[in-house]
């Protein structure tokens, strides 16, 4: 099972994972401890990653350019619309993976360190 789409939503500690396959079957949806978050994508094939666009958001998004994945950034503002029910963290991962694969969605440039 293939994995091309990744949402992630991001939190201080426990971040929650949501992957889906190419023809939109959910692979996971999965919460990780953040010392469990780089050796997960590690082991991924590279795919799309979609997050939230927040100061720790550019971290993780050049972390996960160095492992081969594209990584898109969106405004936290467009992705609420996409969150179907309530609010959760599991919820909120799935919304991101649809929010990104949106071909109209506006994305925002990584950050680099020194920015």
């Amino acid at each position: 099972m293939q994995v091309t789409t990744v949402g992630l939503d991001l939190a201080k500690n426990i971040f929650q994972v949501h992957g889906i396959t190419a023809d939109g079957t959910v692979a996971f949806n999965k919460s990780l401890r953040r010392a469990q978050l780089l050796p997960f994508f590690e082991k991924l094939e590279p795919c799309l990653i979609g997050m939230e666009a927040c100061g720790s958001g550019h971290h993780w998004a050049r972390q996960f350019q160095k492992l081969d994945h594209e990584v898109r950034l969106m405004p936290a503002m467009y992705v609420k619309a996409y969150v179907k029910r309530g609010k959760s963290d599991a919820i909120d991962a799935e919304a991101i993976c649809e929010a990104v694969t949106r071909p109209t969605m506006r994305f925002v440039a990584i950050k680099t360190e020194e920015q």
